[in-house]
């Protein structure tokens, strides 16, 4: 089954967003849970989540993808910035425990001159504060490009998150494609040997979700900016070879790409019709 959305505006609420991604023809969708330049967040609507899990089941909605804010950094060296995190984090996975099967992603962090594996010990004792109340709800730490001091930018950091949590149950990855392919994993010439050492180091049972985005950038050049598929320089012919790869049937893919709603629209029609199912 080929679950594939686009990225959809949370401002007025689930059902809306489950409307709007049926009349795009998506099945699935992600959202940012608050205001990603920010962290306000409207207030929690129980009624419309509740109208929305109906409509999603009687639509054949898949699980959904929430996103935190981009301001969110779990292994900020200020104190306070980690606080936020927590909170945040907390906040967020209350509102999608009314989600059934909602993925909840995001950033690992970055460790600005803390060093990696100080960044890393950092998010897990951000992900151990709160993954207790990942209530139904699988949180997803997203491979990154490697820019700066990002932590995620190569799989074995990911993996030594998660050999730090206490809970690795309750934690998955999201794979982005022009975050790998910016961060030096050539998905357009090895994407088998990609994955296999995805596999090796992480497992691909932690998979559980897909950003399909082409890449404005080389490869391996760490920038991480997003071009709409066929537009860049991964290429349509690899990323389907992605989307259509046995190992990841039936995970929910997110389109990140530069479009408006006509966009997304146009993009979800072109990866159907080239879908092997």
């Amino acid at each position: 089954m080929l679950y594939i959305g686009c990225h959809l505006s949370s401002s007025k609420g689930f059902l809306h967003m489950g409307k709007e991604a049926r009349s795009i023809g998506a099945n699935t969708f992600q959202f940012f849970t608050r205001n990603p330049r920010g962290g306000s967040a409207k207030s929690f609507d129980a009624e419309d989540a509740a109208a929305y899990c109906a409509f999603a089941e009687k639509e054949g909605i898949g699980s959904v993808i929430a996103h935190a804010p981009y301001t969110l950094n779990a292994c900020a060296a200020d104190e306070g910035l980690r606080e936020f995190a927590v909170n945040t984090m907390r906040d967020d996975l209350f509102r999608l425990s009314h989600i059934p099967g909602c993925l909840y992603n995001f950033h690992p962090g970055s460790h600005v001159k803390q060093g990696m594996e100080r960044g890393i010990e950092l998010i897990a004792e951000t992900l151990n504060a709160v993954l207790p109340e990942a209530k139904g709800t699988t949180v997803l730490l997203e491979t990154m490009a490697g820019k700066g001091s990002e932590v995620g930018g190569k799989f074995e950091e990911l993996r030594a998150i998660i050999d730090r949590v206490e809970l690795p149950e309750k934690l998955g990855v999201c794979l982005d494609s022009c975050h790998v392919f910016d961060g030096g994993y050539d998905i357009v010439n090895d994407l088998e040997g990609v994955l296999n050492e995805f596999d090796r180091i992480i497992g691909l049972d932690k998979l559980k979700a897909i950003h399909l985005n082409d890449s404005k950038n080389l490869y391996g050049t760490k920038k991480d900016r997003h071009a709409c598929l066929g537009e860049g320089n991964i290429g349509l012919d690899a990323l389907m070879k992605l989307v259509n790869h046995s190992a990841l049937r039936g995970l929910p893919i997110g389109l990140e790409t530069p479009n408006d709603l006509a966009g997304y629209a146009r993009e979800i029609a072109l990866v159907k019709s080239l879908y092997r199912g």
